[in-house]
């Protein structure tokens, strides 16, 4: 039997493969000049409120004062942080930081998650939006207003103090806001509380683009409703949660600024004040620009080492990345 009479081709060079690969992008973006032409008003946002202000940080190496020019001013190097690093206020601000972006990241996940699953099984499409409707309406109420209803649903004369003194759970009512440890489980209820509604409806738009055919199957092989949430909508919700869980990685120091300042008190300050009420005070209330804004490279630096472990450990695990 003759073999067959086969041509090797020879591998082109690196070079000529990345020619094809610049001719590929360059042919792709002229196909899509539209969409690129609209991207442009949003490249100059970019990088005149994103890029540009990056100029700013350079006053974390000087002692800087406004009244002075460029020129003028005294150059200090990292003095600013070996500052900001023997400060215990700092420590404190940074562990409340954490903290409450820990909270607020696990109690997101968990509760909009575990709403776009029920909200999924109902089949009341009345009820179902009712609900929906009701949980994400508070997310438009104003940190202003929402910080309003907590201190008035939780003063000593509040309802929470009237319902567990009628249930006799306690004998007097209790100041809930002026003990520093009932801060953290109060700022993460309060999260959810506004935000769970919005959150579920990335989850519900991931859920629709489920194969239903998987269900129809599912049912058919006899699986329950809570092993079909189990075996065929979380895992159809893995990619989303893995996408989501690395975005909010980023930015795990940005546990917030509007409900910490605005709960928060002299009775509680040692839980409530965080990073960016750091960097006010520091920055605006006393003047150290120079600080503050050291406090803020530190945020920004460690944020992106957080962002790309994630990213790194996300590749390595075969799920979803950003880049």
């Amino acid at each position: 039997m003759e073999e067959p009479n086969v041509t090797l081709q020879p591998i082109p060079p690196t070079s000529h493969r990345k020619g094809n690969r610049e001719t590929s992008f360059y042919k792709r973006l002229l196909q899509q000049r539209t969409l690129a032409f609209m991207c442009i008003p949003f490249v100059i946002w970019a990088f005149v409120f994103k890029y540009l202000p990056l100029w700013g940080w350079t006053m974390a190496f000087q002692n800087f004062k406004p009244a002075r020019a460029f020129a003028d001013q005294q150059w200090v190097g990292m003095k600013h942080f070996q500052t900001l690093f023997e400060d215990n206020t700092f420590y404190r601000v940074l562990r409340n930081t954490l903290v409450m972006s820990s909270i607020k990241l696990v109690l997101g996940f968990v509760t909009a998650i575990t709403l776009a699953l029920l909200l999924n099984e109902l089949k009341n499409i009345i009820f179902k939006r009712f609900v929906q409707t009701v949980s994400y309406l508070p997310h438009f109420i104003s940190w202003v207003v929402a910080s309003s209803i907590v201190l008035t649903v939780l003063s000593p004369d509040g309802i929470i103090n009237l319902i567990l003194m009628k249930l006799h759970l306690i004998d007097s009512p209790v100041l809930w806001m002026g003990k520093g440890e009932y801060f953290w489980g109060i700022l993460g209820a309060t999260e959810v509380w506004k935000d769970v509604g919005w959150n579920t409806i990335i989850y519900l738009a991931a859920i629709t683009a489920i194969d239903p055919a998987q269900y129809e199957a599912a049912e058919i092989d006899g699986a329950s409703r809570f092993k079909r949430m189990l075996y065929i909508t979380l895992p159809g919700l893995k990619p989303v949660i893995v996408i989501l869980l690395i975005m909010n990685m980023g930015s795990i120091l940005e546990s917030g600024f509007e409900p910490q300042y605005l709960l928060g008190n002299g009775m509680n300050m040692d839980y409530s004040e965080n990073l960016d009420i750091f960097v006010l005070k520091y920055g605006l209330g006393m003047g150290n620009f120079s600080l503050g804004t050291a406090a803020g490279i530190f945020k920004t630096v460690v944020s992106f080492i957080f962002l790309f472990t994630a990213n790194y450990i996300a590749k390595k695990m075969g799920e979803s990345r950003l880049f």
